[in-house]
């Protein structure tokens, strides 16, 4: 176990009927604010009319930014930071899923800078100060809610960057599972995988043999996400399956689960963008699609650990070790599989014939996140066992 610095400044506030107290806590932070929020599912549950009235109750005044894309683009983002300096807006709520909240934090950022917002994310510049962030949840995922965690893609350059800055956890987090009940099977799914990778990244890539908290943390929340996904996905209404799983995604990317392991990288997640940045897919279904065969392309260089995983996730006894950890791979791509998430190309619809021009923009993203040992051939490799 490694030295390590964690500060999880973000105060959570879950529960039923909590969102009606977004007012109470957003007057902390000043009189004005921009509210940015999606495609406009908000009005049509009632979350946006609950948002509204507790922020009009306790007086402030409401600059709105809507038409957040499930995955944000830098565009929108630069429309929103114009809003909030000439508005002066104090602070920014976020009401959504993890694309909202990452875009409100985009904004909050670009609102104190005077360059491009696209700096951040290529790595020209470092966030200083921002404007405070508060946040709404209605799409459980990413943990963006609870992290300093940021990704937009520019759609001129194909790019889908992230990054994370202390400056940018939300102040206050309000989680109502309530308000999920109405997400849709397929998004619950992107959800969970999205999740239980956040979880395996740091599980799988470090090099620390002696973390035995945070194994058995990532392996436990793992399985939560897993009994409880299935359990959402035979029944939508099952307000402690959404819950559970609510809180579980929170945790899955806060920090918690990294703390401690030393140096780590999210390759996975570096494949994925770049997918979700190409063809607009959804986050989770780009991971699904890529996990399999990172992991039969990786398994070998760290074999005990996906022995481990195997028994520990999947309580999977093989007749070796290489056994083990291969069905171990396995069953989580059947996993994916059973909560119909994508596991290739083929299954997504998507071209299997531009490697070369993926992995170039996968080597891109290698760079900017100092992601280490990807070459050009060993990004086709992997990308030839996802197609």
């Amino acid at each position: 176990m490694q030295d390590f610095e964690l500060c999880l400044p973000t105060k959570i506030v879950f529960g039923k009927g909590k969102i009606s107290l977004i007012g109470s806590f957003a007057k902390d932070y000043g009189k004005k604010l921009l509210l940015v929020y999606g495609m406009g599912s908000i009005k049509k549950n009632g979350v946006y009319q609950t948002v509204i009235k507790s922020l009009k109750d306790n007086n402030l005044e409401i600059i709105e930014h809507s038409g957040v894309k499930p995955n944000p683009v830098v565009s929108h983002a630069r429309k929103g930071i114009e809003i909030a300096k000439s508005q002066k807006v104090d602070f920014i709520l976020a009401v959504g899923g993890g694309s909202v909240i990452d875009e409100g934090k985009a904004i909050a950022a670009g609102a104190l800078y005077d360059g491009d917002v696209w700096d951040f994310y290529n790595g020209k510049s470092e966030i200083k100060k921002a404007l405070p962030v508060l946040t709404v949840l209605t799409v459980p995922a990413t943990a963006s809610e609870y992290n300093g965690g940021t990704v937009l893609t520019n759609e001129e350059k194909k790019q889908k960057f992230g990054f994370i800055n202390q400056n940018l956890y939300p102040k206050v987090s309000i989680l109502d599972p309530s308000v999920t009940l109405t997400i849709p099977a397929d998004y619950t799914a992107y959800a969970a995988v999205d999740a239980v990778i956040h979880l395996l990244e740091g599980y799988f890539t470090s090099n620390d043999p002696n973390c035995p908290i945070q194994d058995r943390y990532v392996e436990g929340l793992v399985k939560t996400i897993i009994e409880a996904t299935n359990t959402i996905l035979k029944d939508l209404t099952n307000y402690q399956a959404r819950a559970t799983f609510m809180w579980a995604a929170s945790l899955a990317w806060n920090g918690l689960g990294t703390a401690g392991i030393g140096d780590f990288s999210v390759p996975n997640h570096m494949f994925g963008h770049i997918l979700g940045a190409y063809y607009d897919l959804a986050h989770g279904a780009t991971l699904s699609i890529i996990v399999p065969g990172w992991m039969k392309y990786n398994y070998k260089k760290n074999i005990s650990k996906y022995v481990k995983f195997a028994k520990n996730v999947f309580e999977i006894k093989g007749s070796d070790d290489e056994d083990t950890a291969l069905k171990g791979i396995e069953a989580l791509k059947n996993w994916f599989i059973q909560i119909k998430s994508p596991v290739s190309f083929k299954d997504a619809n998507i071209p299997t014939n531009e490697i070369d021009k993926l992995a170039g923009s996968i080597l891109e993203l290698a760079d900017v996140w100092n992601v280490k040992d990807y070459d050009i051939n060993k990004v086709k490799e992997i990308l030839s066992l996802c197609l």
